[in-house]
Order: structure tokens, then C-alpha cells, then sequence
């Protein structure tokens, strides 16, 4: 009898835990897998990386393939092809592909950083680096028409350096290969993000004597964009995702250079706690970080500024052409 009575218990506690396990799947839902293409892998994007390596992302229910696509035009050439969801470039990249007359253009929705994360880094040491030591030298600049090529220009013109005549700005070298060709011998200057500026410094190859992102101004630098298409079939998705960068920004501003530091170091296996420490201390002292996501009318004019002036556009577009509004934002 009290055999058969434990078979009969051994059977509904069975039977229970059965259903609550299938009750459990069904209701679990599966993280949406966004696939990610960055720019380039730099600190300079610590907000970003924060919320990848605290799990930000996964608690708001998506999982990212990030991607490392470099150049903007590539970033914006793998979202029309659907090879990736979501872009993080340079906003003129939706500007490019909106005057190019694509139906299903690209559409900024959330800022990562609001400044030019570059610096300007010199083969010799200056006690009083101005802007018009660079005249008659060689620059390595980056790709032509990219942001921070044409920041430099705009700030070389602002200050009354003509970017063309007055010095040899090579925009030739690929942006992977800037740092490895300066330290190789070539040029007098050479613009860096993070952390290789630091890593160049340190290895003796060169002095970091200003920030091209202070001498820019305020603009949507590197942001997020999708296809039209995309955000509106994926609404709740990038209302998450966007809140994710926010929770990365506000651990930022709310932690040292070196807790971010420590945060985000296997995202750049080859440098040293100190080096990423450096870079993090270096960008928060430029104020490359906005407090919040959104970004205005204001800095992304000015961003059309820029590139009128290098004279990539003629006229600006509008700024609620571009900006996909996030509802609740």
C-alpha cells in the first residue's frame, strides 16, 4: 500500500514538474539577434562596449553580432544590403544614401557619441602645439570625405589654414593602417583614435598635441541607423536598443576612468588596463560623450556645415527627413 501510494506522489510530482518546465519554455521568449556594424573597434565607443560586456543588451532581450565593418561607406552598404541590421557610422552616411535617392533610406536614431573622437598626434614634441605648426607638413589624414578628415579641414579653415594649399593632408592611407604607417616613418602628423594614440605615445613614436573633437564642435559623430524599413517593422526592438546605450552612457558618467576601463578591456585584448584607462580619461576630458542618446537639429546642421564646407554637399537635408523620433523618448 504505501508503495503504491509513493508511485502514485513519484507520478503527480513528476507530472508537475513536466508542466511547469513546458509552461516555462513556452512562455520564455528569445533574444532578437541584432547583427551590429561598427566603424571601427575603438574606445572612443566605450558606452557601447559597456553595455555589451554588463549585459545591458541581453537583459532588454537582444543579442548582438557585432560586426567590425570598417568605413562608413561600408557600414552604410551593408545595411542596404541587409547584411546588417543596425549601422553605427558617422551620420553623413545617411545623407549620402538619402541624396542618392534610395526609397528605403537610412535613418539616424540614437547618438553614441557628440564630438570627433580623433586625435592629432605629432612625430616631435611641441611645448605650444598650435594649428599653424602644421603648415607645410604632411598630415595622414584618414579617407577622404570621411568625418574626421573633414572635421580637420573644417577646423584648419576656421582657424586660417587653407586644408589644401598650406599642407599635404594624404588621405590615401586606409584607416586600419594610419597608425602602423606613421610609426613607420611617414609623415609628419597623423590623426589617431583611441587607444592607438596612446599605444603610439607610449611606444615613443609620437606626442598627442590636440583633440580634433574640440577644435570640431558639437555634432551626431558616430551614431546608429537603420533602414527605414527596419525601424518601423521594429519598433520595440530599437526602443531597447536605444535604451541599452543610454544605461552604457549612464554607467560611464557615473563610474572612473578606470572601473570603465575595467569594464570593457577584453574588448581590446592587446592593450593594457593602463593604456584603456588612459584613452577612457583622455575622451571624458573632451567631452566626446553626450548624457543622453538624443541628439538636435542644431548639432546635426552643424554636422551638414562641415560637410559643406569640405564641400561634400551643397544644401543640407532636412533633420526630420533623418532622425527617426524613438516614441517616449
Amino acid at each position: 500500500m504505501k508503495k503504491r501510494i509513493f508511485v502514485y506522489v513519484l507520478c503527480i510530482v513528476t507530472i508537475f514538474v513536466i508542466t511547469c518546465s513546458v509552461m516555462f519554455n513556452f512562455n520564455k521568449k528569445e533574444n532578437k539577434k541584432i547583427t551590429l556594424a561598427e566603424v571601427a573597434h575603438t574606445v572612443f565607443y566605450a558606452p557601447m562596449y559597456v553595455a555589451i560586456e554588463n549585459n545591458y543588451f541581453k537583459d532588454n532581450g537582444i543579442e548582438i553580432d557585432l560586426v567590425l565593418t570598417s568605413g562608413a561607406d561600408k557600414v552604410a552598404a551593408a545595411l542596404l544590403s541587409n547584411d546588417a541590421d543596425i549601422g553605427l557610422c558617422g551620420a553623413e552616411a545617411t545623407i549620402y544614401v538619402y541624396n542618392g535617392g534610395e526609397k528605403d533610406y537610412l535613418q539616424t536614431f540614437s547618438q553614441l557619441t557628440q564630438k570627433d573622437g580623433s586625435f592629432i598626434v605629432s612625430r616631435k614634441k611641441y611645448k605650444n602645439f598650435k594649428l599653424n605648426d602644421l603648415k607645410g607638413k604632411t598630415v595622414i589624414g584618414g579617407r577622404a570625405a570621411g568625418m574626421p578628415e573633414m572635421t580637420l579641414e573644417y577646423a584648419l579653415q576656421k582657424n586660417g589654414i587653407d586644408p589644401r594649399n598650406d599642407l599635404n593632408i594624404d588621405t590615401s592611407v586606409a584607416f586600419p593602417a594610419m597608425g602602423g604607417t606613421f610609426i613607420g616613418g611617414y609623415g609628419d602628423f597623423v590623426t589617431l583614435f583611441e587607444p592607438t594614440a596612446s599605444m603610439v605615445e607610449k611606444q615613443g613614436y609620437g606626442y598627442v598635441v590636440a583633440s580634433v573633437g574640440s577644435l570640431g564642435g558639437i555634432v551626431p559623430y558616430t551614431s546608429f541607423s537603420a533602414r527605414k524599413s527596419f525601424l518601423n517593422n521594429n519598433k520595440d526592438i530599437i526602443k531597447k536598443f536605444d535604451k541599452s546605450i543610454q544605461e552604457g552612457l549612464d554607467y560611464v558618467y557615473s563610474h572612473t576612468d578606470e572601473e570603465v576601463a575595467k569594464t570593457i578591456l577584453s574588448q581590446f585584448p592587446n592593450s593594457s588596463l593602463s593604456e584603456i584607462t588612459a584613452a577612457v580619461k583622455r575622451y571624458r576630458e573632451t567631452e566626446v560623450w553626450p548624457e543622453n542618446t538624443s541628439f538636435t537639429k542644431k548639432s546635426f546642421n552643424h554636422l551638414q556645415e562641415i560637410m559643406i564646407n569640405y564641400g561634400e554637399i551643397k544644401k543640407k537635408v532636412n533633420y526630420n527627413k533623418l532622425f527617426y523620433k524613438i516614441k517616449g523618448h
